[in-house]
Formats: structure tokens, C-alpha cells, sequence
């Protein structure tokens, strides 16, 4: 491995505040479209590909905004549990209230590189498929929160994504995290959260996604998408003065709360989340989600799990 890749991937303190204010720009883009959408779908006009449209609109409307970063994935129903669906004028469906929704996009804006994944439902979702939605938050949450040693490998703590899933004999067929480059790729390596080793280890200052899921052939999808700083942890002791490591979400956008089955997650992990936006979440709202997506934002159906 070249040493330039590892001196790529952890951040400056630049390029850190940078990817804090693209992600604070993009969420307010992204809470945009989906007040949105709660609007339009139940008429019936919205479809994969012009939703994919209209989000990209709003993320344009930033003067930061450079291009998508990848082609979005804006998967309705059965289209949701194919992993790497791209919408084609042959495969487009439209949204409705009966099937639920992912989307993973992301943005490059001049001071950082945005990956984000939330799934939706506007009507009444199952039982098994709001279980399947907080399982696969539990295991968001729990590698987010994971305190390890510097250098560690991430295929070592991958097992936190996906325990409350298997313990469920659940699972899901893809990577849990990838590096995440500032005004570059964004999959960027050479660090990665997969079941297999990587060609490089955790470090303070790097950017990785955190996104298990969970894929129920020909019916839904869903994933949990954040994009993560790796950051020095607050441990009371430091066996052999070795450095530990933690996560800090950066990604600023809230989950569904009726999608959750509240008595599946501890006190902990609704707290984990809800404390993501104290303070930060007043800033940001107030400089770019106003009115109607201000009103819904503050809305009862999401709180108190946010980001």
C-alpha cells in the first residue's frame, strides 16, 4: 500500500470542518425532498427517477454544491432490496403508500463529499418490516458507539453492525462502511468495515460510511447510511498509553420514527441518537430548513430519534 493513501484518507483539520459543513448543507437538502415527497407520493405522481431529480434540485440549490457524488439510488418497493439498484426508464417505479422507500445519495460540494441512506414508508408499514428497520438501527448504532484500540482493522468490529440481526437470523450481503474521501472519491481507501481485512487500519481523522441493511427479496429494502468521523474516545484508563478510537456521526439527517419498534432498543441507543442534534441541530435548522420542512422537521412522528 502506497503511504500516500493512508495520508489521504486521515483528515486535516480543514478538511474536517469541511466535510461538517457539507453534511449540515446536504441534510437540509435531503430533509427537504422527503417533506416533500410525504406531500406528493400519496398523489400518486412521483416516481423513482423524478424524485432522484427533484432531490438533486434541492441539493443544487446550494452555491457549494459541485455534483452528485454518485448516481442515486431511489428504489421503491422490490426495487429496494436489489443492493446497487440504479432506476432505468424499464425498471422506474412510482412511490406510493403501500411500499417502502430508499434512497442513497450524496453530493460533492467545494468543502466535502456527502454519502447518505434513509428508508421511508408513507403509510402503514408491517410489524416484520418495522423489526427489520430497528434491527438494522441497533446494529447502526452499535458501531457507531464502539470504543477500540488505534490501528485496529475494521473487518474486527464489524460484527457490531450485524449481531442484532444475525441473533434474529437475519443478515444482509454487502460491506458495513467505506472510506469516505473530502472533495474526492467517495469510496476512498484504503481503511473499510467489511467482513474481510483491509489494506489499511482505523485512524483518528478518517471519514468511513456506517450502513448496514437488510434485503427482503422482491418486497423491500433497507439501510441505514452515515458518514462517520474517526476520532480519539474519552476513556478513563489507557492501558499502555495505546490511543482508543470512537465514532462520531456527521451525517445529519433523521430516521423515521414510525418505523421503529421503541421496545427493541435500550435507553442508550435512543439517547446515542437524540444527542446527535442537541445543539448542533438548532444551528443548522435555523440557517437552511425553514416554513413548511421547518414545521415537519419539528414534527412529533420524528423525535426523539434523530441522527
Amino acid at each position: 500500500m502506497s503511504p500516500i493513501q493512508e495520508m489521504k484518507a486521515v483528515k486535516n483539520v480543514t478538511e474536517i470542518q469541511g466535510m461538517r459543513n457539507a453534511h449540515m448543507r446536504d441534510a437540509v437538502a435531503l430533509c427537504q425532498y422527503l417533506c416533500w415527497l410525504e406531500g406528493e407520493v400519496p398523489g400518486g405522481a412521483v416516481t423513482e427517477i423524478s424524485g432522484a431529480v427533484k432531490l438533486e434540485g434541492f441539493r443544487r440549490e446550494a452555491s457549494e454544491f459541485v455534483d452528485l457524488s454518485f448516481a442515486t439510488i431511489s428504489s421503491s418497493g422490490p426495487n429496494g432490496a436489489v443492493i446497487h439498484y440504479r432506476p432505468t426508464p424499464a425498471t422506474d417505479r412510482k412511490l406510493c403508500s403501500d411500499e417502502m422507500y430508499l434512497v442513497d445519495s450524496g453530493a460533492q460540494y467545494w468543502d466535502g463529499t456527502t454519502d447518505v441512506t434513509r428508508t421511508v414508508h408513507f403509510g402503514s408499514p408491517t410489524e416484520f418490516q418495522r423489526e427489520c428497520f430497528t434491527r438494522v438501527l441497533k446494529g447502526h448504532i452499535a458501531l457507531s458507539t464502539a470504543v477500540f484500540p488505534s490501528k485496529t482493522d475494521g473487518h474486527r468490529i464489524e460484527v457490531l453492525a450485524r449481531a442484532p440481526l444475525w441473533s434474529a437470523g437475519l443478515n444482509y450481503l454487502h460491506g458495513t462502511g467505506h472510506g469516505v474521501g473530502h472533495f474526492l472519491n467517495v469510496h476512498e481507501g484504503p481503511c473499510g468495515i467489511n467482513s474481510r481485512p483491509s489494506r489499511g487500519p482505523l485512524l483518528a481523522g478518517m471519514f468511513l460510511s456506517d450502513e448496514p441493511g437488510y434485503y427482503d427479496d422482491g418486497s423491500f429494502g433497507i439501510r441505514h447510511e452515515n458518514v462517520v468521523l474517526i476520532e480519539e474516545a474519552a476513556t478513563p484508563h489507557r492501558y499502555k498509553n495505546e490511543q482508543y478510537l470512537t465514532m462520531e456521526p456527521v451525517t445529519m439527517v433523521p430516521y423515521q420514527q414510525k418505523m421503529i419498534l421503541p421496545e427493541l432498543l435500550t435507553p442508550l441507543e435512543v439517547s446515542e441518537r437524540s444527542k446527535d442534534l442537541d445543539g448542533k441541530g438548532c444551528d443548522w435548522m435555523g440557517r437552511g430548513v425553514a416554513g413548511w420542512e421547518g414545521v415537519w422537521l419539528g414534527g412529533e412522528e420524528r423525535q426523539p430519534v434523530l441522527c
